[in-house]
């Protein structure tokens, strides 16, 4: 048998389209380790059989894939490596859908024009909203750790974890509470995002003063309106929901582990509701040095839209088909559709804390309705 030639560092780049540089650091990661490497010189040589795989990590690069993800597929069954570029790539074009809208926003800001109105909502639209906030214990826990607040701007809910959760999801939502009455700020996205460091101030504070509160923390999902702009915060498994023309869309994505196995397409939607590590967190606010930043991004808001901000305690046990249908019920005020949800995840075992802010929104010089914020007996 004709012994294989192999082809030294320079020429395998060149055949494979490669820099010598990329094959070093492919043999450093253990993604394309050389045939041979001479024990004097330390020089590496390749096998002609290896320009495919050089190849595959090559165009992987090349779609953005992190070296650590090809780490983890490489050698796998070519079906296997094709689910795994279909799963990033719906998380690249989440991720540059987000991104475009923030892009969008900014163009428009930095040359004075107004936002682009979605069909149906005139430029420059003054919306105002009618809301409701109620939060429940639910019939599991022996304490209640999450928080709801609705305002004439302000809506948000936070989901506490730890020995001071409780603590941990009033402090978050403290820390918005100034921009319900702050003049409407220019940049949306500035303010939450100056608010969100204010909590995560006030969260390190509090553990100064009391150690054992170190291991609290909390997730956040807030929106800010000003005019026909909603500005969206988010970090964690908490969740914001749209009801627009009678479909619902899920507008933020859960920070959470299983969350990421389905995105890398480990893990069917249905797999998930029944996981045993359905409850971990990727991301939330804690007193930490290295907190991770929360996603920002902005919303036209439209006469007719309904919003729902929930915490896992609602999604974990009650279908999207039923939050839906119980959304539109024709003629429901924001205060019935939060009662109506809790009740739900209670009749469904209420296995967690449960909190709902429902709010409208409607053109600015229709009344407004009255604020009602339900607090279960």
């Amino acid at each position: 048998m004709k012994p294989v030639k192999l082809l030294t560092i320079g020429a395998f780049a060149r055949a494979a389209r490669l820099s010598p540089k990329a094959l070093r650091l492919y043999d450093e990661l253990g993604l394309l380790k050389p045939v041979r490497v001479d024990e004097q010189s330390g020089y590496r040589y390749y096998s002609p059989d290896q320009l495919e795989a050089a190849r595959m990590v090559a165009w992987l690069r090349r779609i953005g894939m992190p070296l650590a993800k090809i780490a983890e597929i490489n050698g796998r069954r070519p079906d296997e490596v094709a689910a795994a570029v279909t799963a990033f790539l719906r998380v690249a074009e989440a991720d540059f859908s987000e991104r475009k809208g923030l892009a969008l926003f900014l163009i428009d800001f930095l040359s004075g024009r107004e936002t682009a109105a979605m069909p149906g909502t005139q430029p420059g639209t003054q919306l105002a909203i009618s809301y409701a906030a109620a939060s429940d214990i639910g019939r599991a826990r022996d304490r209640n750790q999450d928080a709801a607040y609705a305002g004439p701007r302000l809506l948000a809910v936070a989901d506490g974890m730890g020995p001071g959760g409780d603590v941990a999801s009033e402090t978050v939502i403290d820390a918005l509470r100034p921009l319900e009455a702050a003049e409407s700020p220019g940049d949306l996205l500035n303010a939450l995002s100056d608010a969100v460091a204010a909590a995560t101030s006030s969260l390190r504070d509090r553990t100064e003063s009391d150690p054992e509160f170190a291991d609290s923390g909390s997730t956040l999902t807030a929106m800010l309106l000003s005019g026909s702009r909603l500005a969206l915060v988010h970090i964690g498994d908490t969740r914001a929901y749209l009801l627009r023309d009678d479909g619902l869309f899920q507008i933020t994505h859960d920070h959470s582990v299983v969350q990421s196995l389905i995105d890398s397409g480990r893990l069917s939607q249905e797999e998930a509701a029944s996981h045993p590590q359905r409850s971990l967190l990727l991301k939330a606010l804690s007193a930490g040095d290295d907190a991770p930043a929360p996603d920002l991004s902005m919303l036209d808001a439209q006469a007719g839209d309904r919003y729902l901000l929930c915490s896992d305690g609602l999604t974990t046990v009650v279908p999207a088909a039923v939050i839906r249908r119980t959304l539109s019920e024709p003629g429901s005020a924001p205060q019935d559709v939060a009662r109506r949800l809790i009740e739900l995840a209670n009749e469904a075992g209420g296995p967690d804390n449960i909190a709902c802010v429902v709010a409208d929104v409607t053109q600015a010089a229709l009344p407004p309705l009255l604020a009602v914020i339900w607090v279960p007996s």
